[in-house]
């Protein structure tokens, strides 16, 4: 793998996409995450939100019903919840699996990221988090991490 930024994975539209084309030129850090509406860390939409504003950082979400089918929704029904709820409009892209068979390319290089806490191995929760940097380097923080305190 040369870099986690040139990965490709699905869009909304079922289109494929890059963290890097995603971003462009403007964009140094990513923050990827991957959400489910019906969580109860589902909240963290609004700090992620909030972090989305800042210069040079692309907050990337990725919908996941694979942690106690809290994310069953179509995409347009995330992105209706998420807008009204919190306001989203940060890009998500095509819902995915973290782990598994079935596991998304993009995530099966984030479960090579050991975490803040010394954890290493497949996702395990909903809004999980992963902090990339221009030259792909990766920091990964627990579901329970607050957003704004990792940023």
């Amino acid at each position: 793998m040369s870099n986690i930024l040139d990965v490709t994975f699905d869009d909304m539209d079922g289109n494929p996409q890059t963290l890097r084309k995603l971003g462009g030129s403007s964009t140094n850090t990513w923050l990827v995450v991957n959400v489910a509406s019906a969580c109860g860390l589902t909240k963290q939409y609004a700090d992620l939100q909030q972090l989305s504003t800042k210069e040079g950082l692309l907050v990337v979400g990725f919908p996941c019903n694979q942690f106690g089918g809290q994310e069953p929704g179509t995409h347009e029904e995330i992105c209706q919840f998420t807008s009204e709820t919190f306001g989203v409009d940060f890009p998500l892209m095509g819902k995915v699996d973290v782990k598994g068979d079935n596991q998304s390319p993009i995530f099966e290089e984030l479960a090579k990221v050991t975490g803040s806490d010394g954890y290493l191995g497949a996702v395990r929760w909903n809004f999980e988090k992963f902090l990339i940097d221009n030259d792909g380097n990766k920091t990964r923080f627990s579901s329970q991490s607050s957003p704004i305190d990792i940023i």
